[in-house]
């Protein structure tokens, strides 16, 4: 077996690739890294945050972690219940731990599990940091007896784990970020999804002290996630769209299983894709704030973001895929947004990281700032600087026709696209082919499946199905 990160830590299917044993072996890995690191870095005892999700048998794994973090000679400091991926990563910082590792697979499927893991600036690690991880696993795969262990029990009672409750503080955090006050004045009714996740007592508490009127749906723990993948993506939330249009709300609010995505449903129960949310948000803190820095977005996101920044004299750099690299612009450029299309923001002065929570109080925010609907917000917006129609799809293909079209891409690339001229071609991460009318489309081939991500981005609805229907054609053609 081999251990690979990919663009946010290492997941496996539980009992499969993901038991204990290899729990274990990661773990050794990662403190055999902060080891590494931290003699170089300072003098105190080192501390390694670790949490977990609502998956099954991850508060187990996180026991397991943390003892073998305790037999390593540092200090684990367990969450004393399933906690958001933001929220450890703000309690890194807080605390100035070496680290963190939280048990999450995020927004897949139930028989996953997987670790992030966060090094001491508090974003996920980046490809550097996980390649030499990742060869400290292998010498534990060879040599499982190398893993240092003890007892949950003893390193407890020696307190070389101690448990933590980071909830008061990051809350405390989000209200000096998110106007509540203001929320408070507008009289909202919105409804809720936790999807069965960590996001509940969070979101909804923070809502509910600013006066909203709160549906909550699916705050109760389920391991199954109710059959589907726990991702606030369009259709695993009927509930959620349901309730907004019976109840009449203002909004519709989701969060993924580790409350680091969002999804956004307006007043008329349509969802609201990530990326505009992310235009929408950028506009509004420009308005409110008036911050100065950077915007940053993964090169497979909205050029809405870009036409909103250009509006306001604002910068954009363009990202891989995978939140570690808006990160670590937030760390060593200023953010004013960051962001990317499957979900996940983090703005000026907070974690680099994303943030479902903080996401969906921003919105909350904005539509009590601006007084109407989000709809009539949106609509708005893309009469000042244009309409972007936005989709992505995937393409389920065999594993030859993967290797054929990787091949083709790189070497015959297209030179038309539905009809369209390719303008230019960028390689920053995946295929990503300029139109010369200012329509683009990206393909990204899965490493771990034969799943092909094809994305699209048009001006209308007609254009943006052409390119879907040649984006068809020109991943499954023979």
């Amino acid at each position: 077996m081999e251990i690979k990160f990919g663009t946010s830590g290492w997941r496996g299917i539980i009992s499969d690739e993901f038991t204990f044993e290899n729990v274990e072996i990661v773990t050794q890995a990662i403190c055999d890294y902060i080891k590494e690191q931290h003699q170089t870095r300072d003098s105190r005892p080192a501390t390694v945050v670790v949490g977990y999700d609502t998956r099954f048998f991850s508060e187990k794994f996180a026991e397991i972690t943390s003892a073998v973090i305790a037999a390593n000679g540092l200090q684990a400091l367990l969450t004393k219940r399933d906690t958001p991926t933001p929220t450890i990563a703000f309690e890194i910082l807080r605390r100035k731990a070496s680290g963190g590792i939280n048990f999450t697979a995020s927004h897949n499927p139930s028989q996953y599990n997987g670790i992030k893991f966060s090094p001491a600036w508090g974003g996920p690690a980046l490809p550097e940091t996980t390649r030499t991880i990742e060869e400290n696993c292998k010498k534990y795969l060879v040599q499982p007896h190398l893993v240092k262990k003890m007892p949950f029990a003893e390193a407890l009672k020696k307190r070389r784990i101690l448990m933590i409750d980071p909830r008061p503080q990051y809350l405390q955090k989000l209200r000096k970020i998110v106007d509540l006050p203001e929320i408070r004045k507008a009289h909202l009714k919105i409804g809720v999804d936790v999807l069965y996740g960590t996001g509940r007592e969070y979101l909804d508490d923070l809502l509910k002290e600013a006066g909203v009127k709160v549906h909550l749906l699916h705050y109760w723990r389920d391991v199954l996630f109710g059959g589907r993948p726990p991702e606030p993506a369009y259709e695993n939330l009927p509930e959620l769209v349901h309730i907004v249009k019976k109840e009449k709300c203002h909004l519709g609010l989701g969060t993924d299983g580790d409350a680091d995505r969002f999804g956004i449903i307006d007043e008329q129960g349509n969802y609201i894709q990530p990326g505009h949310v992310i235009a929408l948000l950028l506009d509004h803190l420009q308005k409110t704030r008036k911050w100065h820095g950077v915007v940053a977005r993964s090169v497979m996101t909205t050029n809405f973001i870009d036409a909103v920044a250009q509006k306001h004299g604002v910068t954009v750099r363009e990202t891989p895929v995978g939140f570690k690299y808006i990160g670590d612009i937030l760390v060593k450029e200023g953010l004013i947004i960051g962001g990317e299309e499957s979900g996940g923001l983090t703005i000026h002065g907070h974690v680099p990281e994303k943030d479902g929570i903080l996401a969906c109080l921003l919105v909350a925010e904005m539509i009590a700032y601006r007084k109407k609907p989000l709809s009539r917000i949106l609509a708005d917006l893309h009469k000042e600087v244009g309409t972007f129609v936005f989709e992505r799809v995937n393409f389920h293909v065999t594993t030859g026709r993967m290797a054929e079209l990787k091949q083709t891409l790189k070497n015959n690339p297209p030179e038309h696209i539905a009809g369209i001229k390719v303008q230019k071609i960028v390689t920053l991460d995946g295929f990503k082919f300029i139109l010369e009318d200012g329509s683009w489309v990206g393909l990204r081939l899965s490493g771990t499946e034969p799943v092909v991500r094809y994305y699209a981005e048009a001006n209308s609805k007609p254009k943006l199905q052409k390119l879907i229907n040649a984006g068809k054609k020109l991943v499954n053609r023979k």
